[in-house]
C-alpha cells in the first residue's frame, strides 16, 4: 500500500496526532521530513494557507499550496477550496516573530512533488486504487488519487447502469476504489470505475424470475423504462404512465435472458423517495485487471474493457 493517500487519511491517525502535540514532537517530524496532515482554517488576502497544528500555527505560503500554483497552471481556487479541510505538508522551518511565537513553515507542494514522482508516475494501467471523491460535475466526478492530486472518472466509466450526473452513484468525501485507464502526455491520470462493480452474470445472479425488487428508474423511453436493479444492472420495462427519471420503483422481474444480456420487467409501482444510496459492492479492490469483460458467455455481443499498457 503506497504512502501516498488522499487527503484527510491521516489526519485522525495516532502517529499523526502525536507528531503534533508539542513543538519538540514537530521539530522531530521536521528532521525526519515527515508528511503530516492538519486542518486548514484560513486562507488569507494573499492566498497563503494558515493551519492549524494544534500545539502553534503553521503557514504554507501560496506557492507552496500546489504543484502549479507558481507557474500559473494550477489556479488560486484550489487552495481557497481546502479551507476547514485537511492538507498534507511537510514542515521546512520555523520561525519566531518579534514576541518569541513560533510558527511552522509548511510546504504541500513538496509531498505532491514526492508524490507525483514516486507513485503516480509509477501507476500501471489496469491498477486498482483507493481515491476519494472531492467535487461532482455533469461529466464526471473528481477524485484525490493521493497528496491532493486530482484525477478524473468520465460519467461513462461510473458504471454500466447510465446516471444522469455523477452524484446519482458518489458523494463528496466518499472514499471508492478506482482503476487506472489511461495517462496523458503531462503524466496526467484518467481513471475508471465501473469494472470494479461486477460482471452482468454476477450481478443477475442476484435476482430470479418471479422477483418483486427494488430499483431506481434511470431513463425513460417510447419503448421502455430501465430500471436499475444494481450499479452494474439494469433491466427494460413495459412502459407505464407518469413514470419519471429518478423515482424508485418495485419491479416484478418477468425473465432474464443471458443471451441477450436482457432483464425483462414490468413495473408495479413507481415513487418519489429520498432513500440513502446502498454502500457500493466491490467485486475487486486491489491488484491489477488486464481484460474485464462485462458480458456473459452466452451473448454474442462482447462488452469488455481492455488495459493496455502506456
Amino acid at each position: 500500500m503506497s504512502n501516498y493517500r488522499p487527503e484527510g487519511t491521516l489526519i485522525d491517525t495516532l502517529d499523526n496526532k502525536n507528531s503534533m502535540k508539542t513543538i519538540f514532537a514537530l521539530k522531530e517530524a521536521k528532521e525526519s521530513s515527515k508528511l503530516l496532515e492538519a486542518r486548514a482554517v484560513v486562507c488569507d488576502s494573499q492566498h497563503n494557507l494558515i493551519v492549524d497544528l494544534g500545539c502553534i500555527r503553521g503557514i504554507i505560503p501560496r506557492n507552496e499550496c500546489a504543484i502549479g500554483i507558481s507557474d500559473g497552471t494550477t489556479r488560486d481556487i484550489a487552495i481557497i477550496s481546502k479551507v476547514n479541510k485537511p492538507v498534507c505538508f511537510k514542515i521546512t522551518s520555523f520561525e519566531k516573530d518579534e514576541n518569541g511565537a513560533v510558527t511552522a513553515i509548511l510546504s504541500r507542494r513538496i509531498v505532491q512533488e514526492e508524490c507525483q514522482r514516486e507513485y503516480v508516475d509509477k501507476l500501471e494501467c489496469g491498477q486498482i486504487i483507493p481515491v476519494k471523491v472531492t467535487h461532482l460535475e455533469q461529466f464526471g466526478c473528481f477524485v484525490d488519487i493521493g497528496c491532493g492530486i486530482c484525477s478524473l472518472i468520465p460519467i461513462d466509466a461510473i458504471s454500466v447502469s447510465r446516471i444522469s450526473h455523477p452524484r446519482d452513484r458518489f458523494y463528496v468525501g466518499q472514499d471508492i476504489f478506482a482503476v487506472v485507464s489511461s495517462k496523458d502526455e503531462n503524466s496526467r491520470i484518467t481513471l475508471s470505475h465501473k469494472e470494479l462493480l461486477g460482471t452482468w452474470a454476477q450481478n443477475a445472479s442476484l435476482f430470479s424470475p418471479g422477483q418483486t425488487v427494488a430499483g431506481i428508474v434511470r431513463s425513460v423511453e417510447d419503448y421502455g423504462i430501465f430500471v436499475e436493479l444494481a450499479p452494474n444492472l439494469a433491466g427494460l420495462a413495459e412502459p407505464h404512465p407518469d413514470v419519471k427519471a429518478g423515482q424508485h420503483a418495485s419491479v416484478y422481474i418477468k425473465n432474464i435472458i443471458p443471451e441477450k444480456m436482457k432483464v425483462k420487467l414490468i413495473i408495479v409501482d413507481a415513487f418519489d423517495a429520498e432513500y440513502e444510496p446502498k454502500p457500493l459492492k466491490y467485486t475487486q479492490t486491489s491488484g491489477k485487471i488486464d481484460v474485464f469483460r462485462y458480458s456473459p458467455k452466452e451473448s454474442q455481443k462482447v462488452i469488455e474493457s481492455v488495459f493496455k499498457g502506456f
